[in-house]
Parts: C-alpha cells; sequence; structure tokens
C-alpha cells in the first residue's frame, strides 16, 4: 500500500491537493480581512478650517458631524484661568479660555507639558489666531473627582459642565479646541496634543465574508476529492492484485 500511496501519480495528487487547500485557506483569510476591515472607522472627507463660531453655540451640544474638524479661534487668552489637565500621556496638557471677542470663549488646549513649571506654560499675551481640531466635551467622573486630590488649577477632563463652573463668568461654547498651530507663536511653544481627523463608521461588508467561506469550501472540497481519488486508485490495485492472485496457475499434481 505504501508503494501505491508514495508513486509518482498519487505523489502528484497530494500536492495537488495540499496545493489547493493552502491556497484556499489563504484566500477565505485574505477575504475575512477585509470583511473585518469593512467595520472600522475610516478617514472621511477633511474640509478646509472653518471659524470655530459656526460650529458651536453656547448651550449647545456640537453636533457629530463637528468632531475632529479643523477650525480657526481668534482672540485673546484669559491668562489668569489656565487650568492644566492632569494624566496626560506621562504630562500635563496646557487648557486655556480663548475670548473670541463676540462675549463668548472657547476652551483652546494649549499643547503638552511634562511638568507643571515648564517655561512652555506661560499664557502668550495679546490676540492670537489658533488653529486645530474641535471635540467634543469629555465625560465627567464625579467619583474619581472626589476620591482623587489633585493641586490647585489642575482638573482630570476637560468638560464643558466642569469648566462653567470653575470659570464663572465666562459664556463657553461647547467644546473645545485641540491648537495645532498659533500665530503669533508662542517665545516658548509646548508640544502640540495630536488628534486624529474626522472618521465615519464603517459598514460590514457581508459579501466578502460569504467568499470566505466559499473559498474554504473549496478547500474541503479539495480534500474530499483527493480522498476519493485515492481511495478509487488504492481499489483499483487491489483488484488488480486479486485478479492476478487468480490467474495464477495451481500447483501441478504430484506424479502416482
Amino acid at each position: 500500500m505504501l508503494r501505491i500511496l508514495f508513486s509518482p501519480r498519487v505523489l502528484a495528487l497530494h500536492l495537488l491537493a495540499i496545493g489547493a487547500l493552502v491556497v484556499c485557506g489563504l484566500l477565505g483569510r485574505w477575504q475575512l480581512g477585509v470583511f473585518e476591515d469593512s467595520g472600522k472607522p475610516h478617514a472621511t472627507r477633511d474640509p478646509a478650517p472653518v471659524a470655530v463660531g459656526t460650529l458651536t453655540q453656547p448651550g449647545r451640544h456640537m453636533t457629530s458631524e463637528a468632531v475632529s474638524r479643523r477650525v480657526t479661534a481668534e482672540g485673546t487668552y484669559d491668562r489668569s484661568r489656565q487650568l492644566l489637565v492632569a494624566e496626560r500621556d506621562g504630562g500635563l496638557w496646557l487648557l486655556a479660555p480663548l475670548d473670541l471677542g463676540d462675549g463668548t470663549s472657547i476652551p483652546v488646549v494649549r499643547g503638552w507639558v511634562p511638568r507643571a513649571d515648564d517655561p512652555a506654560a506661560a499664557v502668550p499675551e495679546g490676540r492670537v489666531t489658533v488653529t486645530g481640531r474641535l471635540q467634543p466635551s469629555e465625560a465627567t467622573d464625579s467619583v474619581q473627582r472626589r476620591t482623587r486630590r489633585l493641586p490647585q488649577g489642575q482638573v482630570l477632563t476637560v468638560s464643558s459642565a466642569e469648566l462653567v463652573n470653575l470659570w464663572q463668568g465666562a459664556k463657553l461654547r461647547d467644546g473645545f479646541v485641540v491648537a495645532a498651530t498659533q500665530s503669533p507663536p508662542p517665545a516658548v511653544a509646548a508640544k502640540p496634543v495630536s488628534v486624529s481627523p474626522p472618521t465615519e463608521a464603517g459598514g460590514l461588508t457581508w459579501r466578502n465574508l460569504a467568499y470566505a467561506a466559499q473559498w474554504w469550501i473549496f478547500g474541503l472540497f479539495a480534500v474530499f476529492m483527493w480522498w476519493h481519488f485515492v481511495r478509487d486508485i488504492l481499489r483499483g490495485r487491489t483488484a488488480e492484485q486479486g485478479q492476478d492472485q487468480e490467474q495464477k496457475p495451481g500447483p501441478e499434481p504430484a506424479a502416482a
């Protein structure tokens, strides 16, 4: 039997079945990967910067379409109200209200510093133009805020609801701007905080999942056909051997 299984003809059949199984398996895994990736958020159109006042309003939640949009904000920082947002990538965010000159302010994350006494923490004077990305207000964990004791002037989140109480008298627009550039630039610039461009939810492409299943079925079919052909070859050789045994002449009778 081993001689039959490793004959050149049957050996070629083994290699063909293994090749078909590997190819079908890889193609099925590729289609499954396409299906999985289709459900992930992906980048969408990133429009040119617009004035922050067109996307935010005081007392109104910003829409989902405004999240991560590029915006510009022109005004002056309220230097006496800067806060430090703790536990951000091993350092602190610099957060200050930017007075837009229309009676409203927008919180601006000016950048990241490793420690509170970093020279970049100094708030610039005069009128500035900030370009950055708009972000929604962060949720505030009241339990964590009560259990954690932070130094004076530090917060854990950039929450519009919390900032209204901390910056009393300021008419804040919802959300905050994460600054990418500032004109004129500060004397000592903080490290910009990275923000991803806008994304949109993906839609699962079930067709690719069906393709993956089809390739794996083809692979199983190749295994079945291999087993079927090998079985037939073994049966045929066994039958041939049986016929050869029957056709052999028996021993001649002994002489009297």
